[in-house]
C-alpha cells in the first residue's frame, strides 16, 4: 500500500473524505448556522473558507492518500480566520500560534500511524514559514454533557468527538496543556528549526527500520541450505 501526505490545494478538493468536503464545525460561527435554519450548503462553505484562507493566508491542510483513496487530513488556520476559535472556555488562541483545528484519519487507515504523518507534515510546513507556536483545543471525553461549546454544527455527523483531536494524542505528540479544561484543554506546541531537523532524523530511522524488517522476513522465508533432506 502506497501512502502519501502533501498539501492541499483548491484543485485538490477529491483528496479528502465526504465527512472533511463538508464538516465546517470551524469554518462556521454556530450562530450563523442556528441562523440559516438549514438553507446553506456546507460542501460550498467550507470550499468557500479554503479558498478564503489560502488566497489571504497560503496553506491551511495537509492530506494523506492511501492508494490514492482519501485516508486522513489535519487543518490549521490563524485562529483570527477560524469562527469557533473564540467559542471556548479556554479561548483565546495566542496571538503568536496558529490554531490546529482538526485531524481526521479514514477508516481504511485507522490501523496506521497516519496520525504522526499529518502533524509532522504540519509542523514541517510552519516552520517553514516562521511560525512560532501551534496550538489546539483538544477534546477529553469524560461522560460530561457538551454544553461549554455551541453545539449547532453544519453536518448531522459533526460533534466535538468527531471534529476536534484527542487531548491524549496531542500530548503524544508534544504538546503542552497552557489552559487547563476537563473537557476542551487548550494545548501548545513551541516551533523550532530543531523540530525539523528531529522529523528528519525520525522518519530516516522509520525508513531503516522498515527495510530492516523487510530484510528479516526475505531472510525468514529462505529454506536454509541442508535445513530439509
Amino acid at each position: 500500500m502506497s501512502t502519501r501526505v502533501t498539501t492541499l490545494t483548491l484543485g485538490g478538493m477529491d483528496q479528502l473524505s465526504a465527512h472533511a468536503r463538508r464538516c465546517v464545525f470551524w469554518e462556521m460561527d454556530p450562530a450563523a448556522v442556528r441562523d440559516a435554519g438549514g438553507f446553506y450548503d456546507p460542501e460550498f462553505e467550507k470550499e468557500a473558507w479554503l479558498s478564503m484562507v489560502m488566497l489571504q493566508w497560503g496553506s491551511c491542510a495537509q492530506v494523506a492518500t492511501l492508494d490514492d483513496k482519501p485516508a486522513g487530513s489535519a487543518f490549521y488556520a490563524p485562529p483570527n480566520m477560524v469562527p469557533r476559535a473564540h467559542l471556548f472556555p479556554t479561548s483565546p488562541v495566542s496571538a503568536d500560534a496558529v490554531l490546529l483545528t482538526t485531524m481526521r484519519i479514514e477508516p481504511l487507515a485507522e490501523d496506521s500511524d497516519l496520525g504522526t504523518g499529518l502533524i509532522r507534515a504540519v509542523i514541517s510546513d510552519l516552520i517553514r514559514r516562521n511560525v512560532r507556536a501551534i496550538e489546539a483545543f483538544g477534546y477529553r471525553s469524560d461522560g460530561e454533557t457538551e454544553s461549554d461549546v455551541p453545539g449547532a454544527t453544519a453536518a448531522r455527523d459533526c460533534s466535538p468527538a468527531e471534529c476536534m483531536i484527542e487531548a491524549g494524542f496531542l500530548e503524544d505528540m508534544g504538546f503542552e496543556v497552557v489552559a487547563p479544561h476537563h473537557r476542551y484543554p487548550r494545548l501548545r506546541l513551541e516551533l523550532d528549526r530543531d523540530h525539523e531537523w528531529k522529523m528528519g532524523v525520525e522518519a530516516a530511522l522509520d525508513r531503516l527500520l522498515e527495510e530492516a524488517a523487510l530484510t528479516v522476513a526475505g531472510i525468514s522465508d529462505r529454506t536454509p541450505v541442508g535445513a530439509a533432506r
